[in-house]
């Protein structure tokens, strides 16, 4: 072993401490690097076996009754490859020894069978016998928030009617992957559940016989997906359709995807910010030991050593630490990557996990991790490489100070001396300064990051809830009705308060931008569903105009006083041209809000 390498296994020991920590931060850098790619990879590649293997719909559409013959209309569509038609009812449904409103939705399925599109994975227990009217499939996580298994009965309100199930399995779809109640913020399991039922006795008690009112369809490669939803829409107008989509905005693929791209960033902000630091410590540790080694770097020149021996014995430095950081940050990272994929797979209702680690995810982090250690120690290893002996058998000179920008100024009677000291070394080193300030103000964000969520959703959750909508209980009706029926809501023990309002689905236009949602007819004095400003004031609803939540005036890129086409999606489907008058902050859902006798003037129909 050369001279030159006993010295450099001797530094390392001699800076075993400051390098075991630039070592655990490259390991925080490299092993979040790794574990959220793996993780987006893994998640990718686990979405698109489950979707592939249980044939997952292309497009959704639901539609108030349609006979079962339209069916062969729709498969002649160009571009359709499989037609799934479906009854999907929305029900309440009673526990035994739970009091709190559950709800939910039945799907039929046909007879022994896991269904032609988005078939079900059975965790536990059998498919649906023929004959057997009182049967039902169970989704997992609302089986295990209550504790049930095959076996159990529980009941549920079918179409005004109390029905006995008996549970027959435990089951998945990729349709309820992110199982959350319509309008909910988060999933809640113990009070919000799926269930597949044999088509025929839920058809029949929806008295839908030979009927449908939901459909789902794959498509051929390389066709047209838009025009394939036109085409449907048009199929399904008479019918009371309120609207096709495609599978990216299906609810349970959408936040999986959303939950993707999130993935995406925590791959790039994170580990930036814990190799920015990393860099910050080793530019800091290799500038000092320059700096302290100046007769030892002038020795070996003396010596014989050249310039790039200089260099490659305090690159070769760098490089160790790295390595020990990088070794440690790729186990690391396997292993919390394969622990978040497990814990995604939990909370997405995924029956298994397909854990996928690239080689080019660890090429890359190795790669990254070198490079930033090494731009973040070239300007000291370049001393130590350009340091004449000479001049470095001498002690290094002191710093030369010059009047600073402030003092030029004048203005150095309003700063004491060690202030202005600390300004010149600022003003001299201007790049170690800002290094030294971008490096801490890293591992403040690191800080900062870490808790931002949490109370950035605690934020949300109180604005929502206790501020704008704030009812305790919605009772959704099948049908619009009669707002004589908020009286026998009224009479109920306990209740302090009640407000109807109407909900219809709508496409909202402006120019050529449209988005998909709802306008809500609400009371003009609401005090339970209020209409927020930026500054969480309440905004009077005037009675004419639309109110819009600002993100989605955003998307459209509307204005007030902007005129906008609302294309109302049920019933005789008007088209609507409403003016915009005002935004309301809103951080969950997209809606356009009316007053509800305006909307029900609209509409042609009664107070319903």
């Amino acid at each position: 072993m050369k001279a030159i390498d006993k010295k450099l296994w001797r530094e390392l020991w001699g800076l075993r401490m400051q390098a075991l920590a630039i070592a655990m931060v490259i390991v925080g850098g490299v092993s979040i690097f790794i574990m959220s790619l793996s993780t987006l990879d893994s998640l990718f590649e686990t979405r698109a076996s489950y979707y592939s293997d249980h044939h997952f719909a292309q497009v959704f559409a639901s539609l108030k009754r349609a006979p079962q013959s339209l069916a062969r209309r729709i498969e002649a569509i160009p571009g359709v490859d499989k037609v799934d038609t479906r009854v999907v009812a929305y029900v309440s449904i009673d526990v035994p020894g739970f009091d709190d409103p559950v709800s939910g939705h039945l799907v039929s399925l046909t007879d022994n069978s896991r269904g032609l599109l988005n078939q079900v994975y059975l965790r536990q227990g059998r498919l649906l016998e023929p004959g057997r009217d009182n049967e039902v499939l169970l989704s997992v996580k609302f089986a295990e928030a209550h504790g049930l298994e095959p076996g159990d009965k529980l009941y549920a309100t079918i179409n005004g009617r109390r029905k006995s199930l008996d549970i027959v399995a435990l089951a998945m779809s990729p349709e309820y992957i992110y199982q959350i109640a319509p309008g909910a913020l988060f999933p809640d399991y113990a009070r919000y559940g799926v269930m597949w039922m044999a088509h025929k006795p839920l058809a029949t008690a929806y008295d839908m016989d030979g009927a449908f009112n939901n459909v789902a369809l794959t498509l051929v490669r390389g066709s047209n997906e838009q025009d394939v939803i036109d085409r449907l829409d048009a199929i399904l107008k008479p019918y009371g359709g309120i609207g096709a989509y495609a599978r990216e905005d299906q609810l349970s693929s959408r936040f999986l995807s959303e939950e993707l791209k999130q993935q995406q960033t925590t791959a790039t902000v994170f580990p930036v910010i814990f190799f920015g630091v990393a860099a910050f410590l080793l530019n800091v540790v290799i500038s000092r030991l320059v700096s302290l080694q100046r007769e030892q770097i002038a020795v070996l020149k003396a010596f014989g050593y050249s310039d790039l021996a200089v260099g490659l014995h305090y690159t070769k430095l760098v490089l160790l630490i790295v390595g020990l950081g990088v070794g440690g940050g790729i186990v690391a990272g396997i292993w919390m990557g394969q622990g978040l994929s497990n814990i995604y797979m939990e909370f997405f209702s995924l029956p298994f996990m397909i854990y996928v680690l690239k080689p080019q995810v660890v090429i890359s982090a190795v790669l990254i991790a070198v490079v930033v250690a090494i731009l973040g120690t070239l300007y000291a290893v370049r001393n130590a490489v350009k340091l004449p002996p000479a001049q470095a058998m001498r002690p290094e000179p002191p710093d030369i100070y010059q009047a600073t920008l402030v003092e030029r100024l004048g203005l150095q009677r309003w700063f004491s001396q060690p202030t202005r000291m600390i300004l010149r070394h600022i003003e001299r080193r201007p790049v170690k300064s800002l290094m030294t300030t971008l490096g801490i103000a890293m591992a403040s964000g690191i800080m900062v990051v870490s808790g931002f969520q949490e109370g950035a959703i605690d934020y949300m959750i109180e604005v929502q809830y206790g501020l704008s909508q704030r009812a305790d209980i919605i009772v959704n009706y099948t049908e619009a009705t009669s707002s004589r029926s908020l009286y026998s809501l009224r009479s109920l023990r306990g209740v302090e308060q009640v407000e109807g309002f109407r909900a219809v689905p709508a496409k909202l236009r402006y120019e050529h931008r449209f988005y998909r949602s709802s306008v809500q007819g609400i009371q003009a004095d609401s005090s339970l569903m209020r209409l927020l400003d930026s500054d969480l004031n309440i905004i009077d609803l005037p009675p004419r105009g639309l109110v819009l939540t600002d993100y989605l005036a955003e998307l459209l890129q509307v204005e007030p006083g902007d005129l906008l086409t609302v294309e109302v999606l049920e019933g005789s489907r008007p088209t609507l041209q409403v003016p915009v008058i005002a935004t309301a902050k809103q951080d969950l859902g997209m809606n356009a809000y009316l007053q509800r006798p305006t909307l029900n003037l609209l509409l042609k129909e009664g107070g319903a």
